[in-house]
């Protein structure tokens, strides 16, 4: 039986899964799981580590975002003194 090339569709590369990749490069390679999985070309087997894998980046974008969330905060000076207040966006109209 012949193997698929590591790193395509067909054989994900493991090294990839050991790596815990910036915002940008998780979201990226989630959405190309997500392809691959709505094309239904893996088999069962691939299908669920592609799935396992989804699931560490999504959690991965999750932390990102939780972390970016607790950054986002307005500098206000006050008496002299500058302190952090949270962010909080306008209500839509």
């Amino acid at each position: 039986m012949a193997k698929a090339e590591k790193g395509t569709a067909a054989e994900p590369a493991a090294a990839s899964d050991d790596k815990v990749p910036e915002f940008e490069t998780a979201l990226e390679e989630l959405e190309q799981i997500i392809e691959r999985l709505e094309g239904g070309e893996l088999t069962l087997e691939h299908s669920l580590h592609e799935f396992e894998r989804g699931v560490r980046l999504s959690r991965t974008c999750h932390e990102a975002l939780q972390q970016a969330e607790q950054r986002v905060q307005q500098l206000i000076e006050e008496d002299g003194q500058l302190r952090f207040e949270d962010f909080d966006l306008p209500p839509e109209s």
